[in-house]
């Protein structure tokens, strides 16, 4: 059993039958994955690996050691990996417009290798990362957003990243039909078919593991509470090929001008 259906279990009860445990444990596990963004993220990452073999005509650097360096110090991001991460952005934000930004569509072609995707999922994420919520993912932006999937990240940003992923209207609290729309948004995008009374289901026990004061909605100390008492749901939020970005893409090696 996994840490998804470990966590099942216990909010289920030792009472519950095996039928009833199995069904929780396959909707807690869709849950996770949805909640993580790891899935995500991680195909991200290794998608974009082979970008830093595309030719491109923009300048080398746009941002000076010294800005490079100050971006480095307020992640877990090296300056040599922040320049490669700016490699990586000048790519991405050149696909569709050049104007060396970061549009939606340029997120879409990156991770389904088309356009004509319509995606709840990367709807909230690109929300997200758009820190001034100006329609756009800025460079510094950028590295932010995927600093906090670093596996040395502070607890409580993935925390926060977690909330506001299920709080797209920012009024505080994660409600029972936002995870309703994220869960089958998510289930659908990745072909999964579930009953109704499924999940009612994962939404039930979700709901009964978190929500406290059984108001009906998550507030952010409650979640708080809940992610704490399942580090499961943490864990999850890491990318590994993060840690080293030169290593990640090796072809970055022998292009990167600066040296840490």
């Amino acid at each position: 059993m996994n840490a998804a259906a470990s966590t099942t279990a216990t909010v289920a009860g030792d009472a519950a039958s095996p039928s009833r445990r199995d069904t929780f444990a396959i909707g807690d596990r869709l849950f996770t994955a949805t909640i993580s963004l790891v899935g995500m993220v991680q195909a991200f990452v290794l998608s974009l690996s082979r970008c830093f073999d595309f030719p491109f005509g923009r300048p080398r650097l746009a941002y000076s050691y010294e800005q490079l360096s100050r971006i480095a110090h307020r992640s877990p991001f090296t300056v040599n990996e922040v320049e490669a991460l700016l490699d990586l952005y000048k790519k991405l934000s050149g696909s569709v417009i050049d104007d060396g930004l970061l549009q939606k569509e340029e997120l879409k072609l990156a991770l389904f290798r088309t356009q004509a995707v319509d995606s709840l999922f990367l709807d909230r994420v690109f929300d997200i990362f758009d820190e001034k919520q100006n329609g756009v993912i800025e460079f510094e932006e950028f590295v932010h957003a995927l600093a906090v999937f670093h596996p040395l990240a502070p607890v409580d940003e993935k925390i926060n990243f977690a909330f506001r992923l299920y709080d797209p209207k920012q009024t505080g609290f994660i409600e029972r039909d936002e995870v309703r729309k994220m869960v089958i948004a998510t289930l659908l995008e990745s072909s999964i078919h579930l009953s109704n009374e499924a999940l009612e289901s994962i939404l039930e026990n979700t709901f009964a593991g978190a929500d406290v004061d059984k108001d009906g909605r998550i507030s952010k100390e409650e979640w708080i509470a809940f992610v704490l008492k399942h580090p499961s749901l943490l864990k999850i939020f890491t990318v590994d090929h993060l840690r080293n970005i030169t290593a990640a893409f090796p072809s970055f090696i022998f292009n990167t001008e600066v040296e840490d």
